[in-house]
């Protein structure tokens, strides 16, 4: 899929509204490069308007950027963290030839996670995604390391081979029989993984921190029923479910700001509550 410019999804997500523009130009934000495993390089932008140790990072979905991300920036300072932002692997201003939903980008999101930690030492950290982002850090937190003190999943795929049956019916009406072995067998061929091997739903339950599933009802590129399996599947540890009853793909915060705004912040009074408690106990 072609990736969009960082211009393009600025002048998109600032013409209609998804947040203010006077603000986001008022407010410091600190650009970074650091060196994925993969030989790369992942570019994006630090935002610390606070003396906090309390910070999120924000994964982003595909053919967008950090500049998707804005309007999460924007959410996450109103509550109090400093916030990070990235570009994926093959988007914005990061290198990489593929993606590939979450495989590869949940060990870049392990390298973006231990330059945050280096570079401030002990902080209480959360991790937002989006649709492809959402993927990867549920894939992160259960294949790779379970690091952050929250996690926040908005409009995730189950597993990505249930994604592409659904989507193979819905604009092709073609069975998957016809399709999914061979590009599985091409997939693997190419860039080193099977089309099953990208599966949050297997990571679910490796995950003991918290998660928050957020998900718009009438979604009908990714269904709601993606994160209803995720939540169900999640049996250790804290999990909460916003179901937003308006909005497209990905246009839950766009479409019930302030119903985002509640739900979220709700969470995250409990995770900072929970937070200092133990850190107090120590």
């Amino acid at each position: 899929m072609k990736t969009n410019s960082l211009d393009y999804i600025y002048q998109r997500e600032s013409e209609n509204l998804r947040f203010d523009e006077g603000w986001y130009r008022s407010i410091d934000k600190q650009s970074f490069t650091v060196e994925s495993h993969y030989g790369y390089h992942l570019k994006g932008f630090l935002y610390e308007m606070y003396d906090t140790n309390k910070w999120v990072i924000i994964t982003h979905g595909v053919t967008v950027n950090k500049n998707n991300s804005i309007k999460y920036v924007e959410l996450f300072l109103k509550l109090g963290f400093n916030v990070l932002t990235y570009d994926h692997r093959r988007h914005g201003e990061s290198g990489g030839n593929t993606t590939s939903y979450g495989f590869y980008e949940k060990y870049d999101l392990q390298t973006i996670i231990h330059y945050l930690k280096d570079l401030k030492g002990h902080i209480v950290l959360g991790i937002h995604g989006e649709s492809m982002g959402a993927a990867t850090l549920l894939q992160y937190a259960g294949f790779v390391e379970d690091s952050a003190d929250f996690y926040i999943s908005d409009c995730s795929f189950s597993t990505f081979e249930e994604q592409l049956v659904y989507r193979l019916k819905v604009e092709y009406n073609i069975p998957k029989w016809l399709i999914l072995p061979v590009a599985s067998i091409w997939l693997k061929l190419r860039e080193g993984f099977w089309i099953k091997d990208i599966s949050p739903l297997d990571a679910i339950p490796h995950i003991k921190n918290p998660i928050l599933f957020i998900h718009s009802k009438p979604d009908l590129y990714i269904p709601y029923s993606h994160s209803m399996q995720l939540y169900d599947a999640k049996t250790q540890g804290r999990r909460e479910l916003f179901l937003a009853e308006n909005g497209g793909h990905a246009m839950s915060l766009n479409e019930n700001k302030s119903e985002y705004y509640v739900a979220v912040s709700s969470f995250l009074d409990e995770i900072v509550k929970q937070t200092t408690m133990k850190q107090k106990t120590l």
